[in-house]
């Protein structure tokens, strides 16, 4: 940041750290030793999705590229109610890290085409002895992560004692977000 824009009060947004997804796997270890969490093998990313035949190649090279892996895991899209895209992948629960490479190769794949500002999160959900589902969410635009906890049963409400807890078991791992109100509620998120 420069001397005037500290002056006039602007400052620069904060840069996304994608390589922090690769801290997901410790992560995974810690919340199934402390919480009895484990990955569900699936993660998403979610972006809005650009008009124009540059874009639709981008998301088609993505695509072709997880598909045509030797160990390709599944991988569709959705379209959520808000107009957001959700780039699914499908694979073993227990390559938590593989996961998080493709996660991370779809998000660097549409930064480096100039799609970055559509971007929105990444999301790895785990799942306890009981069915409960948790999301992981990495905020593109914040480098941080959050915890995202519905409360079973399909309404609308949060289990905010359950993500405070997760949020103080995951300080020591990842960049987590400590501003609250960023923690957006993702209703309807793949593999939630």
């Amino acid at each position: 940041m420069g001397f005037l824009d500290s002056i006039l009060g602007r400052s620069r947004p904060k840069q996304a750290d994608l390589d922090a997804l690769f801290m997901v796997p410790s992560a995974a270890i810690t919340l199934e030793a402390s919480l009895g969490l484990r990955p569900t093998g699936q993660g998403a990313v979610c972006y809005r999705a650009a008009g124009g035949a540059a874009f639709a190649q981008a998301e088609s090279d993505i695509l072709s590229l997880l598909r045509d892996a030797p160990d390709a895991p599944g991988v569709t899209t959705s379209h959520d109610e808000f107009g957001y895209t959700w780039l699914v992948v499908d694979d073993d629960p227990d390559d938590v890290a593989g996961l998080c490479t493709d996660l991370h190769g779809v998000n660097t794949t549409l930064e480096a085409q100039g799609f970055g500002p559509g971007l929105l999160c990444s999301l790895v959900p785990f799942v306890d002895p009981a069915g409960r589902r948790v999301g992981l969410v990495y905020l593109y635009k914040q480098g941080t992560f959050y915890p995202f906890a519905p409360q079973p049963g399909g309404g609308r409400q949060r289990d905010t004692l359950l993500e405070i807890n997760l949020r103080e078991t995951l300080t020591g791992e990842l960049p987590v977000e400590q501003e609250t109100s960023r923690w957006l509620a993702i209703w309807g998120a793949p593999g939630l």
